[in-house]
């Protein structure tokens, strides 16, 4: 009994996001005060950065990483959410939804070990490269009855509302759709994108 315990434990850090670590009422207000936007960045695609002067087509930025002030074209500044919804489970509750917030939240998610996040209807996993104690029986267990807005995202919750339609005599699709990478030993990348629909009905 006590392993079964160890191994949920050890699951469910894979599952909930730790809401300790994003309620920071510090975080919120430097938040605030910094007016945080996002920028473009060569390097990361995305940056925060504190509004500092708006002007006619452009906007001086103040880059959080390093404290440096640039120009951006106005178009090219994004909002950024505020700190509560940091790692949302589903993108779909985002107050500003735009690419560099969705980005920012996919990739929160995943260096916290959280590879599953939901878009509206949709299931976004990104591959963690390694096995994750979140595909046993306990975990089905988990999901079983469940709603999907009662459980963090999962393939499971998917599969347990699919089930539930299908036993209310409503036609089901599920569809996966994948772009899978491989390395090969010659360094050589081999992608295949995948698309599988299954319909019940």
């Amino acid at each position: 009994m006590a392993a079964r315990v160890a191994q949920r434990d050890a699951a469910e850090r894979y599952l909930f996001v730790d809401r300790d670590s994003v309620g920071n009422p510090a975080t919120q207000a430097d938040w605030t005060a910094k007016r945080l936007v996002w920028v473009p960045s060569e390097r990361h695609g995305f940056e925060a950065a504190g509004l500092r002067e708006e002007r006619a087509d452009e906007v001086l930025v103040e880059l959080a990483e390093n404290g440096r002030q640039v120009l951006v074209p106005k178009h090219e500044v994004q909002k950024m959410n505020p700190p509560k919804f940091s790692k949302v489970e589903d993108m779909a509750e985002l107050t500003c939804l735009n690419e560099a917030s969705v980005l920012h939240n996919l990739k929160d998610r995943y260096y916290s070990g959280l590879i599953y996040t939901y878009s509206g209807l949709f299931c976004v996993v990104i591959n963690p490269y390694k096995n994750l104690p979140i595909y046993t029986e306990q975990i089905v267990e988990m999901y079983r009855g469940k709603k999907r807005h009662e459980m963090p995202p999962h393939i499971y919750a998917i599969s347990e509302a699919a089930y539930r339609s299908m036993l209310q005599g409503v036609c089901v699709c599920v569809c996966v759709r994948a772009l899978l990478c491989v390395y090969r030993e010659d360094q050589s990348i081999l992608c295949t994108y995948v698309s599988q629909t299954l319909c019940v009905c």
